[in-house]
């Protein structure tokens, strides 16, 4: 599939750094694994485990199509910080209150066949192993009311800490089909039971590429 198709719904500023991704990857020492597992087209939540911020740029980097991003409102008045996730496609979420905004412009994504990126952490949670942590069940009822497949993703860094010129690996797993999750008629239960699955399937990919 060429990246014309890819990345119709792209940014500019996006765009421009995937003409550069095999540069950036190089200078923030990213590695990928698992390319080959990508769905390149069609509704998808990309999950991964969440260390640093820049887990953001990692994953964007390593994908070929754009990943729309939820992330936390307060990063959008960062100097440099929030004009650079927001040409990336970030898009801000109110997580002390239900964000129904974020909501609908998440289903709207998803409806319009494109692929989003979320962190079931909800939060960013570095030097701490992924399986001590806590996550929340927004994705089981995201992919619920989208009918969207799952991408997930292990983002390894040595101690669970970002460090300059230290390695990044991304290792991308197979899809979770929507038919997977087993769904009968939603509700919190159902929403908390597909976020396990997803995170565990991410926690699985810990030991790929080793």
């Amino acid at each position: 599939m060429n990246n014309k198709k890819q990345n119709r719904h792209s940014t500019p500023f996006y765009r421009f750094l995937q003409h550069i991704a095999s540069v950036i990857r190089f200078c923030m020492h990213v590695q990928i694994h698992g390319a080959e597992n990508e769905q390149t087209e069609g509704p998808l939540i990309v999950c991964a485990n969440h260390t640093a911020l820049m887990d953001v740029f990692a994953l964007g980097v390593s994908f070929r199509r754009q990943l729309m991003f939820l992330a936390k409102k307060e990063l959008f008045s960062v100097p440099l910080i929030g004009p650079a996730i927001r040409a990336l496609g970030a898009f801000p979420v109110d997580r002390k209150a239900g964000d129904v905004g974020a909501i609908k412009r998440s289903l709207a994504i998803l409806e319009n066949g494109d692929a989003m990126a979320m962190f079931p952490q909800g939060t960013r949670c570095p030097g701490v192993d992924p399986a001590d942590t806590e996550i929340k069940y927004g994705v089981g009822m995201l992919v619920y009311r989208s009918h969207a497949d799952v991408q997930p993703v292990f983002i390894r860094v040595k101690n669970y800490r970002y460090r300059l010129f230290r390695k990044k690996e991304v290792i991308i797993g197979k899809v979770i089909r929507y038919e997977e999750f087993g769904f009968q008629g939603g509700g919190r239960e159902e929403y908390e039971r597909a976020a396990r699955l997803v995170f565990d399937r991410i926690l699985a990919l810990r030991n790929e590429g080793k």
